[in-house]
Order: C-alpha cells, then structure tokens, then sequence
C-alpha cells in the first residue's frame, strides 16, 4: 500500500521527498507513536500509558496514521470494539530515520553526560552510527551531495 496524505489535505512541496515525508510523519505525536509501535506498544491504552498523551490528539494521530498506511488496525477482540495497532511495510521501513533522529538528538539534545536511553542491538551492544554512503561506499555530506529536480 502506498502511503498517501489525509483526504482535503495538500501537499506542503508536491516534488519533494523530504516535504512529503514531513507532511506524513513530521509532528511531534505521530514520530513518538511511530518510535513507541517500533519498541512494542500495540493498543490505544499503551500509546497513552507511554506517551501521556491526550485521548482526543492520540485517536486522531492514530486515525492518520492508518489512513496515510503507517500502521494497521486490526481487531483485538471478537466484538471489534477493541483494536491493535500494528506498522505495515511503509512504517517499517521508519525505521532508519527514527535512529537517525536519535543519534542526531544523543549529539545534540543533551548536556555531555546527561542520562538518555541507548539504542541496542539483539546482542545488547549499542547500535553503529548511522552514516549516508555514496554508491562506491565514501561518507557523504551535506556539502557532497545535491538535489536534482526531476521535471516532467
């Protein structure tokens, strides 16, 4: 499933990746609802548990996010009152920009020495950091890199 914009919505920049992605996923509630589905939590009352989140902002942030196809709602009970909610393949696939927002806030958003929590892996070491390579495998920048507009 592709991942789309919420019905009456436009798009802040229609040619780019980066506006639409903001667009999609790029309000506070919605990256921690994402960070929070990839750490396990599944039901409405574990989002809110989490993230003390407000019941009217987390119904509406997960109404979008099944609506743009980042999460899945599935029925948790045989009367279909109770849900869960699942990342599908486009939610997956957040994975490497959440851990790339980590790392950018370990380095960023904390004193030296302040206490946070440590991506780890399945063998408990601390998750490598991430590092965008060109296609022959060198380190890119900001400055080594540039945008080309695809006109149609």
């Amino acid at each position: 499933m592709d991942v789309t914009l919420a019905e009456g919505s436009a798009w802040t920049d229609p040619a780019c990746p980066v506006a639409r992605a903001v667009d999609l996923v790029g309000d506070r509630w919605s990256l921690l609802i994402i960070r929070d589905a990839m750490d396990g939590a599944t039901t409405f009352t574990e989002f809110r548990r989490r993230l003390g989140i407000a019941r009217n902002i987390l119904t509406d942030r997960l109404r979008r996010l099944v609506e743009q196809g980042i999460l899945d709602r599935i029925a948790d009970d045989g009367d279909g009152r109770r849900h869960a909610y699942r990342l599908t393949a486009a939610g997956q696939d957040l994975f490497t920009a959440v851990v790339a927002l980590r790392q950018w806030g370990e380095r960023h958003a904390f004193a030296p020495g302040e206490p946070h929590s440590v991506l780890l892996d399945g063998q408990g070491r601390e998750v490598a950091e991430l590092h965008p390579l060109g296609q022959d495998g060198t380190p890119l920048s900001a400055g080594a890199s540039h945008v080309r507009k695809i006109e149609s």
